[in-house]
């Protein structure tokens, strides 16, 4: 990485402000809008977190607070890898002039991303799937989207003369993958024959699906029309399954009494309902306080089918939203936004994650006022959580009557212990195949005793991430392995859990795994379908543990 990658990216970025400007928009949002694409992009690029915090954050200096924002900046903009972003969509719904100009600054920003590190192509391809949906978007299609003013193509393309999407004429030179299939469906061409299906925790193009709230991620099968598979229906569960669930959850032993609690009342509630009694006027609203990684998205999820089993919520899906998602680029709009957001969890649990961040200026002002109307509207069919941490959120219900009247019960998420942390790599690793040797346990476990559980540290993802570092230092171990036993490929070691301190760090040329090295905390993806070297998704996760959620 050179200063000239991170100057680029901040030049990038400064385009993208300048439009924003111009077009009416907050510039700050656009910014944050872009750094967000940016780490999005850029998360499997080695590397690429302190290019990017010299550009976003350039007074973070500590490894692992950089790693956190990096992170957490690019879980919250992995929705915007299939879409178009929230201050895009609102300049095309608006049809304003400078859309194409936004879409076109938002794509040099993912050419950007891409160049803080050695970019692998899995990564390239999708900064190419991103742009071209942005362009498609506002109207351009097909590989002359990059065209500049002049409308002829640009020869070097718009990652470079080395980039994959260079090209004289016709269609960009990609090496046959799901990853270039992607970028081929992007611009309405067939998939080359015989490419390698997807694995069951990627998406259909080989690219990780985002965890977007609420929804799930389509592959963009066209120029103007991402499709949107349907979700399996879920089977119904009895509220008892539902909390034999919960039980079975490492930890959490008072946020399982309250919900044990909640669920009594509420049934309780029902039957004098049932009964012709009047029944007493609670709020099924609800505060989870605590600090990231503790289940609070797993917890969230679980409350919704436990208020579809009870009746009480027709669907109980989840739709996990935070600030930007509620919050438009002009004002009077996002009252329209808040509205939107709150009609697709009618039916369902709306989590809002750092809710706190709703405060402090008249676009939160504005959401907030629009979230207590809709709670009044959707009394019947609607459960609000909102999370965070303890001291800020505790600000957020102050600042208006109607939320601390309808938010009268908070759950406590307690850190996890040593050995539940432990307990949790255990079953992360089982549920994978994988088994740690006892000298490996015991090298944890004096890791975690000398780690500081700062607000930063990751609770059960600090085990997920453990465990992805391991097994990367595991595959590098046996790289030269013609005939591993079953149990080599499975055992993991004292020395794959933590790094040695001989071993180089970084270098290929010298002997060490590119993508293995660096601090354990480095990554936060809840629900979303893990690329290699990412978090298990959800759909691998084994019993009992809770999730990886963003931070809330």
């Amino acid at each position: 990485m050179s200063r000239a990658t991170e100057s680029r990216l901040a030049e990038s970025l400064e385009q993208l402000t300048d439009v924003a400007a111009e077009a009416g928009l907050d510039p700050a949002a656009a910014r944050d809008e872009g750094l967000r694409v940016a780490a999005a992009l850029a998360e499997s690029v080695p590397g690429a977190p302190a290019g990017w915090a010299l550009v976003a954050h350039p007074g973070l200096t500590e490894t692992a607070r950089i790693h956190e924002a990096f992170f957490d900046a690019a879980s919250r903009g992995r929705r915007w890898r299939a879409a178009p972003t929230d201050l895009l969509g609102a300049l095309i719904a608006a049809r304003h002039s400078l859309a194409a100009e936004y879409a076109e600054a938002l794509t040099e920003v993912a050419s950007s991303a891409v160049m803080l590190g050695t970019a692998p192509i899995d990564a390239i391809a999708r900064a190419s799937v991103t742009s071209a949906t942005y362009l498609a978007a506002v109207g351009a299609t097909g590989p002359t989207a990059w065209a500049g003013s002049t409308g002829a193509p640009d020869p070097a393309g718009p990652f470079g003369t080395t980039g994959p999407t260079a090209w004289s004429g016709g269609l960009p030179p990609l090496p046959p993958g799901p990853g270039t299939d992607a970028v081929l469906r992007a611009w309405g061409h067939s998939p080359s024959p015989g490419a390698v299906p997807a694995g069951p925790a990627e998406g259909a193009d080989g690219i990780p699906a985002r965890d977007a709230p609420g929804a799930t991620q389509g592959d963009p099968t066209s120029p103007t029309e991402p499709a949107q598979p349907a979700e399996p229906a879920e089977p119904e569960r009895s509220v008892e399954e539902l909390l034999a669930e919960l039980d079975a959850m490492i930890g959490l032993a008072r946020v399982k009494k309250e919900i044990h609690r909640q669920v009594a009342l509420l049934t309780v509630e029902k039957m004098r309902s049932e009964a012709g009694l009047k029944a007493a006027a609670m709020s099924r609203h609800l505060v989870f306080v605590g600090n990231p990684g503790t289940g609070k998205t797993t917890v969230a999820r679980l409350v919704g089918a436990i208020y579809r089993a009870l009746g009480l919520l027709p669907k109980g899906q989840l739709v996990e939203v935070d600030r930007s998602e509620l919050v438009a680029g002009y004002v009077g709009q996002t009252a329209m936004k808040t509205a939107e957001v709150v009609a697709s969890a009618v039916g369902g649990v709306l989590f809002i994650d750092e809710a706190y961040g709703l405060t402090g200026d008249q676009y939160a002002q504005e959401a907030v006022n629009t979230l207590v109307k809709e709670m009044e509207d959707h009394r019947e069919d609607l459960v609000v959580i909102v999370a965070g941490y303890p001291e800020p959120m505790v600000g957020f219900i102050a600042q208006n009557p109607g939320l601390a009247s309808r938010f009268t019960t908070t759950i406590e998420f307690d850190d996890y212990s040593d050995d539940e942390l432990l307990a949790i790599l255990d079953a992360i690793a089982s549920g994978n195949d994988y088994e740690l040797t006892d000298e490996a346990r015991t090298r944890v476990r004096h890791l975690l005793e000398a780690t500081a559980r700062t607000p930063a540290f990751g609770n059960g993802r600090f085990s997920r991430n453990l465990f992805e570092h391991a097994v990367g230092r595991h595959a590098w171990r046996l790289r030269d392995a013609t005939d591993p036993t079953r149990d080599e490929l499975r055992l993991l070691t004292a020395d794959d859990v933590i790094d040695r301190p001989d071993e180089p760090e970084g270098d290929p040329d010298a002997g060490a795994p590119p993508q293995t090295a660096g601090p354990v905390p480095v990554r936060a993806d809840p629900d979303g379908s893990p690329a290699a070297g990412e978090a298990v998704s959800d759909e691998h996760r084994p019993t009992g543990v809770t999730d990886d959620e963003d931070p809330a």
